[in-house]
């Protein structure tokens, strides 16, 4: 089942099955989620739970998330999602440093590339993987949500730069 809900950052599309969470996707994705004929609009007590703690999150009031998660992707890519949930709230890590945690110091290209096709984007903390010079590097969410989701989290100070929606 799937639903869209409305965030400041724009709609998000979440997906969910009785084995857990499988999408949160960006209004504008740039890998979208392979959608498959299981995929019908509705509701499901998960899409529930998730609606609440993004709502939560956004709000300020959450700093990680309490869901089961299923998302679907390679064995590497698999251990890459699951290495971004380490990562602390409000901190961040260069891909070097991700590429090191699972295992794989010279892998990061391919770091990189798992970590921008994760398919539950904020719920595994994909935006706070950075270049190892502080920049904010490919997110597919675009930029601006990157940045707004890390002064959300105060990993970067808050400016009026970008506008979000």
């Amino acid at each position: 089942m799937y639903t869209t809900i409305e965030s400041p950052i724009g709609p998000l599309l979440l997906a969910a099955g009785d084995d857990g969470l499988h999408a949160v996707e960006f209004h504008v994705s740039r890998h979208p989620v392979r959608r498959g004929d299981d995929w019908r609009e509705g509701t499901h007590p998960l899409l529930d739970r998730a609606r609440q703690q993004l709502r939560e999150y956004f709000d300020g009031k959450r700093r990680g998330f309490d869901l089961p998660l299923a998302p679907r992707g390679t064995a590497f890519q698999c251990t890459v999602w699951h290495a971004l949930a380490s990562i602390p709230y409000g901190e961040t890590v260069s891909y070097a440093q991700l590429a090191a945690r699972v295992g794989r110091p010279t892998a990061m290209r391919a770091v990189g590339a798992a970590n921008g096709r994760n398919p539950l984007p904020i719920v595994l903390p994909c935006h706070r993987v950075i270049g190892a010079d502080g920049s904010l590097t490919g997110f597919g969410g675009g930029l601006p949500t990157k940045q707004f989701l890390l002064e959300l989290e105060g990993a970067l100070p808050r400016s009026d730069l970008f506008a979000v929606a």
